[in-house]
């Protein structure tokens, strides 16, 4: 039997690029302000499968407050900003530019801004559905769009991290 052979564009696979203030974006509620950007994910192209990346910023003194994944790996590289990671309750460490954090599902985590100066972290969700997530609980971010007052997360907020990529809250929450 004869196979057909692939063109060779399509034995390369495709690519994305995606530049500063291109990707979806959306403004955070309080406790982590700031914003999230979604610069890849299959909102792009149905063809990116298995991953969601993008950035978030956290503002100074604010928090990604504590949480973990049922069944998503996610890997963190700080760029920007200095700060702490409170995982599982207890154990932190440092976080500075250059560092870089992998969290196994239902590895419960926080993410502290600690200086005075926004906390930059780009992430990778393994599988994805973070973008969901954000889009979810935030307002629309438009490039040079100024940051809005803190405003809470929405009533629906546990319902919307059960239809996405969260495990359910411990019965008792860890909030720094």
């Amino acid at each position: 039997m004869d196979v057909p052979l692939k063109n060779d564009a399509e034995a390369r696979g495709f690519a994305i690029v995606v530049q500063p203030d291109q990707g979806e974006s959306w403004w955070q509620p309080v406790p982590a302000n700031g914003y999230a950007e979604v610069r890849v994910s299959r909102r792009n192209d149905p063809r990116v499968q298995g991953f969601s990346h993008g950035i978030q910023v956290i503002a100074p003194g604010c928090y990604v407050r504590d949480h973990s994944h049922d069944a998503n790996q996610e890997i963190l590289f700080f760029f920007e900003g200095e700060g702490k990671v409170v995982i599982d309750g207890g154990e932190e460490h440092r976080l500075r530019a250059g560092t870089s954090v992998y969290l196994g599902p239902k590895r419960r985590h926080t993410f502290i801004n600690t200086g005075d100066k926004p906390l930059k972290m780009a992430w990778v969700l393994l599988p994805g559905g973070l973008e969901d997530f954000f889009q979810g609980i935030g307002r629309r971010r438009r490039p040079g769009d100024a940051a809005p007052a803190p405003f809470a997360r929405p009533d629906n907020v546990l319902e919307i991290e059960q239809k996405t990529v969260f495990a359910p809250p411990p019965e008792k929450p860890v909030n720094r």
